[in-house]
């Protein structure tokens, strides 16, 4: 307290310090928030993304290529391939359909 009796500079300044230690814990608890919104939802559109692309995986020794759904987890991590060039790949002898994520029916005309 000051001597006049009320408050003094050096209390308002500490409150002040106070407050705006308070404000700039709750912005950076909400650009954490952001950050992780943001990251799920990038995780998202990159998984749909997925969706509607296809891989090969190459063949291993005596077998078969195999073709699949861009999210599969079976699948290569990289080498997404297009929609035509997944059902050209489809018709070649030496590539077969995944049995898990069934490629195949993202490739049928409606």
């Amino acid at each position: 307290m000051s001597e006049s009796g009320g408050i003094s500079d050096l209390d308002k300044n500490r409150a002040l310090a106070d407050w705006l230690e308070w404000q700039l814990r709750r912005t950076r608890n909400r650009i954490r928030e952001l950050e992780i919104k943001e990251r799920q939802e990038r995780h998202g559109d990159e998984r749909a993304q997925a969706e509607q692309s296809w891989k090969i995986q190459p063949k291993h020794s005596g077998g078969t290529a195999t073709l699949h759904r861009g999210g599969c987890t079976l699948s290569p991590r990289l080498g997404f391939i297009s929609r035509e060039e997944a059902i050209i790949a489809l018709n070649e002898p030496d590539i077969e359909a995944c049995r898990i994520c069934h490629p195949e029916e993202g490739l049928r005309v409606a």
